[in-house]
């Protein structure tokens, strides 16, 4: 801001809202994964949506068809993944948000692990999809399983963060 007896100059951050009506209104589909290695372990896990706004529950069930190897724990984790820049100068950011853990000990085949995960807790914004061909930010769900020699065996599947109205 100029004026005639001196310049004024003040910087502040804002916020810019990009509303995106058409999430809301769209039938939500589930995401089913199968995931197995060889004659050892074969799961399948399912969340019930794909797309799910700021306070929402992100629910579901993990599957156990065959288990043959000793499995410690499970947990599930919601990961922030930023993309930034253009070209050669793009850079990506993995930022954990939360990790909880769903199953303690060995599951027996035919078992079946609800999923329930509050995101009202967590520190999320909406999904962004390629402003500009310069940044984005998309959110993962990471499903982690661990065994008794903390071998790490992990599923990753993208989901969308809205803002409602």
């Amino acid at each position: 801001m100029n004026r005639n007896y001196g310049k004024v100059q003040k910087e502040i951050d804002f916020a810019v809202l990009i509303p995106q009506p058409e999430l809301e209104d769209q039938p939500q589909t589930s995401l089913k994964l199968e995931v197995g290695i060889e004659e050892c372990l074969h799961i399948d896990f399912e969340y019930f949506k794909s797309r799910y706004h700021l306070r929402d529950v992100v629910t579901g069930k993990v599957n156990f068809y065959l288990v043959k190897i000793k499995i410690k724990h499970m947990e599930l984790a919601v990961i922030r993944k930023e993309q930034y820049g253009q070209g050669p100068q793009q850079q990506t950011d993995n930022e954990t948000l939360v990790k909880y853990e769903l199953m303690d000990g060995c599951p027996q085949k035919g078992e079946v692990i609800p999923i329930r995960l509050y995101l009202s807790g967590v520190d999320i914004t909406p999904s962004i999809k390629n402003v500009n061909g310069k940044f984005s930010v998309k959110y993962i769900l990471n499903l982690i399983l661990v065994d008794e020699d903390d071998r790490r065996y992990f599923k990753q599947q993208e989901i969308t963060i809205y803002r409602k109205k």
